[in-house]
């Protein structure tokens, strides 16, 4: 099942020539969600060919370079002829900023906008084997983060035990995997422990926005495939990190770290940097506990796919 990261938006405050302000796209089994809409979005959804079909828009706090894409998305989408429901999760206490925003046009969009708010410990969208949680971020401002945590897989099956034991090849094979007792025709009973392994892990992305280190972020997931964090500056101006509410490419691999994940994703990088992006790179390097060639600042337009912690 394909999970697949685009970063349509890389940029800090300030966008360059290179990259446009924050945005993320997620593809998963045919479903669109959307973490943050800077301004210019939905021309990077047509540039790197995401698509327009988004179910779910994740808003981690209303400055501009996050939220000013909102309405041309919307209006696009109209033009389209959308007619299906669009749901927007936003941070506790900015619904009415955000429902300003949405009809900055003058007029309500031509299908259904649904306005969540949450906070840090909600689920802000369950879906069928996932579900994409909020947590605490801290920037200066009403702020939370996401993650995406898909649900354990199924063991695997162990077809040539199920067969020692006597159980004939069909439908009781698909029983037992699915957590039903199977009694065969003797009367023996065989339990789905005895041919099942144990769940697997499922996949998770988390996604910070913009933010100080955060012990949320640590806590949100377990392990996590990939962390895409906030690192705006690089040691050189630590101060100004702090300053501003940002992190700076050490921290992010700091907390990286700490959280146990796979790989590490710097984002919202300030404009001051251009396209020198060496610095962070070598610095959250330094530091990051796994592979070094899991450290990377994303270009405007690279794809990700996510694989299973297992391989399948």
């Amino acid at each position: 099942m394909p999970l697949r990261v685009t970063f349509l938006g890389t940029a800090g405050a300030i966008p360059t020539t290179a990259r446009n302000p924050s945005s993320v796209f997620v593809a998963r089994e045919g479903e669109g969600l959307l973490f943050d809409a800077g301004e210019g979005t939905q021309r990077q959804m047509m540039r790197f060919g995401t698509g327009f079909s988004v179910s779910q828009l994740f808003v981690t706090h209303l400055h501009g370079d996050h939220v000013l894409g909102i309405p041309g998305l919307l209006q696009t989408m109209a033009f389209n002829d959308r007619d299906a429901p669009l749901a927007i999760h936003t941070p506790r206490g900015t619904r009415t900023q955000l429902k300003s925003l949405v009809n900055a046009l003058g007029n309500r969009p031509s299908f259904p906008v649904r306005i969540n708010e949450v906070g840090g410990g909600d689920v802000a969208y369950r879906a069928d084997e996932y579900e994409v949680r909020a947590f605490d971020t801290d920037h200066d401002t009403r702020s939370v983060g996401y993650a995406l945590v898909e649900d354990d897989r199924k063991g695997r099956f162990d077809r040539e035990r199920a067969e020692e034991l006597g159980v004939p090849v069909g439908p009781a094979f698909s029983k037992l995997h699915e957590g039903e007792v199977v009694e065969l025709e003797d009367g023996t009973v065989v339990d789905p422990d005895q041919v099942v392994g144990d769940p697997r892990p499922g996949r998770s992305i988390v996604y910070t926005g913009d933010t100080r280190p955060a012990q949320a972020t640590i806590e949100v997931a377990d392990d996590p495939d990939l962390l895409i964090h906030d690192a705006t500056f690089a040691d050189d101006r630590a101060d100004r990190a702090t300053d501003t509410a940002h992190s700076t490419a050490r921290q992010a691999a700091e907390i990286a770290n700490r959280a146990g994940a796979d790989r590490l994703a710097l984002m919202h990088l300030s404009s001051r940097y251009a396209g020198q992006t060496d610095a962070h790179e070598e610095q959250a390097r330094e530091v990051f506990a796994g592979d070094s060639e899991g450290v990377f600042v994303p270009d405007d337009g690279q794809k990700l796919e996510i694989p299973y912690p297992d391989g399948e």
